[in-house]
């Protein structure tokens, strides 16, 4: 008989973090190797204990958990990767699923769903909520990797000299750029276009 799945748990909210693990200790056929309370955390994790399933948010300190995804996927690492979060947002959901996700499902789904989807990832099957499949047909990111790279320094709060001065580049190709992702978004301002990129997940 195999023995049980090994699970890296990774959450930046202490009390949801601390819930996980707690419904998981209680399958007998899970066992949590480690916790981690930010991304940077959860890679030297993972690097250390070669888990089966890396359980994780995407919002978190240090590296996302689209950055993790994305990481160990370069590296053909066997952990597996199931992502639970409260951001029900096709941007993210594309992205998830090119940076080699297995799972995608919401952080209000019942533990019994979890925990199901815990088990079909680890078997090798890719699990995505059931409202969130019909996300993955949504339009799809129509911002540049420059683009994309310059509202994240606008959402930072950067001025356009700063985010300049920071990637080597002129002002006026900053402020082009710029207008350029404005004009894809319909936004009024750099801000705007910021806020929007971010909400749908595409930052």
């Amino acid at each position: 008989m195999s023995g049980p799945i090994r699970v890296v748990l990774a959450e930046d909210q202490a009390m949801v973090l601390g819930a996980f693990a707690s419904l998981l200790d209680l399958q007998p056929d899970v066992e949590v190797v480690a916790t981690a309370a930010d991304g940077d955390e959860a890679f030297a994790a993972v690097l250390e204990h070669r888990p089966d399933v890396l359980l994780t948010d995407i919002e978190m300190p240090g590296r996302t958990g689209l950055d993790l995804a994305a990481e160990l996927n370069e590296r053909g690492a066997v952990t597996r990767v199931l992502i639970v979060t409260m951001f029900a947002r096709s941007g993210y959901l594309r992205r998830a699923m090119d940076a080699g996700v297995a799972g995608y499902l919401l952080k209000d789904a019942p533990i019994g769903e979890l925990v199901a989807a815990l088990r079909r990832v680890h078997a090798g099957e890719r699990v995505v909520a059931p409202e969130l499949a019909v996300a993955a047909f949504d339009t799809a990111n129509p911002l540049t990797d420059r683009e994309r790279e310059l509202l994240r320094e606008v959402a930072e709060g950067a001025g356009n000299a700063v985010i300049a001065a920071r990637l080597h580049l002129a002002e006026g190709t900053v402020r082009n750029y710029l207008s350029a992702a404005m004009a894809k978004l319909n936004a009024r301002n750099r801000s705007e276009a910021a806020k929007l990129a971010r909400e749908r997940g595409w930052l």
